[in-house]
């Protein structure tokens, strides 16, 4: 018997790989090929893990079809914010084909509230890995009667947990050459937005043998890059230290993704990431203090800038969290969260509004909070006390702005340079580029139907440097042009040669050595002190970084 594990996954990428199903499929498959569960049954019970995934738009009928194909009466899913709703139709029309089939759901949805989830016979709260194999046990084997539907699954034991790469469920070339790295489980913090808040009460860390094994197969496998899950990967200096070491000394061609808590990084750990090929995602959420303290989060506004400085000078790559729609905070808090987490030069900034998720503390609080949310998935905050509904809109749009100039843009580099001219806070700046590409059909339309990540960086480039003409135009700046848009130009196409392995033939109205140099970070001061020197050249990926020569 083939009992089927089913998820339906946003995107096929490797930060959506099915990580949380593929532990299930591994822990079933462990325990009922255990020698001393021999005795349960002749039967021969296996797992298998079906993945679907929104890109290719499958229909609730297409999939309970593809899960009737299987010689079995029980399925399992993983559920999460996203596909919940699309499981429970999937499972109403297995039901009408045969009322007896048995589902079992399990995931982040589930636990966050169970009691609501009636569409599913049984419901796994928390970790699955052993309550999922003993309840298959009792209902395939034992065939007990009146079993609860809810089954706690509470903290497995570490040594208990099976690799699903090691054990060959998850191949990493089905999900671009990358992975998903789960290095702990639990976080020291109760952030009331995040499921942790009332989640288990500790942290566990896997055994370093599992973690170094993991990595070597990253490694034989020809991973490309790694994404990192421990929610706060620096809490524990020395064991983060030991992993950094290891990753340089096995995987140093493999790039990888890190969370991290800026009060914990120092100058020896500092040190320790920029050694390695990774990046950072840090947590800022909001510069509010008001804002974070009634989610559970502290903030020292000097010592975040500190810290962040230690990664700057390290050449380390981050990028930041905001959330707009928390609770204490509103649209000009908001705008001035985007300026200061601008001020310390991130690479990127992930925008998100505020999603109150049942199962967190924050939901259980939300009359308290005057939070107002949608009641089905995603759960986002529909108004708050500071934020009006209109307000919302006016912050969602500044995000995508950020996002699709800034972000996508690659614009870390030479942002702040193009933005000295004009004396605009960054915040007014992004606003006005929103309405500047609301001008457009083309992109209007992109930006209401959220299509925004199919552009590619050359198309965002354009945008970048028409918008710039038109704000330097309006504004008396044209006699900065020629070096501004020569600036865009140069560090676009030498990111696309590292990020993409692209070549770009470039026509430059000055020298690329003066471009690339720290003066031109000064758009005043170059445009009256460097000599024009038209050119044309070719930017193309080499061995030890992105090139160019003169063509």
């Amino acid at each position: 018997m083939i009992i089927p594990v089913c998820t339906l996954l946003t995107e096929t990428s490797p930060q959506a790989l099915p990580l949380g199903a593929a532990c299930i499929v591994s822990s079933i498959n462990e325990f009922f090929k255990n020698s001393q569960n021999k005795s349960f049954s002749s039967l021969d019970i296996c797992s298998e893990l079906v993945v679907f995934s929104a890109e290719e738009n499958p229909s609730p009928e297409f999939v309970a079809k593809k899960i009737l194909e299987f010689d079995t009466t029980i399925t399992c899913f993983s559920v999460f914010v996203w596909n919940y709703v699309f499981f429970t139709q999937v499972a109403k029309i297995i039901r009408k084909e045969n009322p007896n089939f048995i589902f079992v759901a399990g995931g982040p949805e589930i636990t966050a509230h169970p009691e609501s989830c009636l569409d599913f016979d049984f419901v796994i709260s928390g970790e699955g890995e052993v309550q999922v194999p003993l309840l298959l046990k009792k209902i395939i084997i034992d065939k007990e009667k009146n079993l609860c539907r809810h089954v706690y699954g509470g903290r497995v034991p570490v040594e208990k947990l099976v690799s699903p790469y090691l054990s060959g469920i998850l191949d990493t070339k089905n999900f671009a050459d990358g992975a998903l790295w789960e290095l702990a489980r639990g976080c020291p913090f109760k952030c009331a937005y995040c499921y942790e808040s009332k989640g288990e009460k500790t942290v566990v860390h896997f055994p370093m043998e599992r973690i170094k094994s993991e990595l070597e197969y990253f490694k034989k496998q020809g991973v490309c890059q790694v994404f990192v899950l421990d929610p706060t990967y620096n809490a524990n200096k020395q064991r983060a230290l030991e992993i950094l070491q290891y990753i340089k000394k096995t995987a140093s061609n493999i790039f990888f993704h890190f969370e991290c808590r800026a009060e914990f990084i120092d100058k020896e750990l500092a040190r320790a990431f920029a050694e390695i090929t990774c990046s950072l995602q840090i947590g800022l959420q909001s510069s509010n203090p008001k804002a974070l303290k009634l989610v559970n989060r502290s903030f020292n506004k000097e010592e975040f800038v500190r810290k962040i400085n230690l990664l700057n000078k390290a050449g380390v790559i981050f990028g930041f969290d905001l959330i707009y729609g928390l609770p204490g905070d509103n649209l000009q808090s908001f705008r001035e969260s985007i300026d200061f987490a601008l001020s310390l030069y991130p690479n990127s900034l992930e925008i998100f509004r505020l999603s109150v998720l049942p199962g967190t503390i924050l939901f259980d609080n939300r009359k308290e909070l005057e939070l107002v949310a949608q009641n089905e998935p995603p759960y986002f905050v529909l108004k708050t006390r500071g934020f009006s509904s209109k307000d919302l809109s006016v912050a969602e749009k500044l995000g995508q702005a950020v996002t699709l100039f800034y972000s996508q843009g690659r614009a870390v580099s030479w942002f702040h340079s193009l933005l000295k001219p004009l004396k605009q806070r960054p915040w007014i700046f992004f606003e006005r580029f929103y309405a500047f590409v609301e001008k457009s059909s083309f992109m209007a339309k992109r930006l209401k139907n959220k299509t925004l990540d199919c552009l590619d960086h050359q198309q965002i480039e354009k945008l970048q440097i028409d918008f710039i003409q038109e704000e330097y135009n309006m504004n008396n700046l044209k006699h900065f042009l020629p070096v501004a848009l020569d600036i865009i130009k140069i560090n676009g196409a030498f990111s696309r040669a590292y990020a993409d392995g692209k070549i770009t033939n470039l026509q430059l109205s000055f020298h690329p050595e003066d471009l690339l140099s720290p003066y031109a970070m000064d758009i005043t001061f170059f445009a009256k002190n460097a000599k024009k020197y038209p050119c044309n050249i070719k930017v193309f990926p080499g061995k030890q970084g992105p090139v160019w020569k003169m063509k």
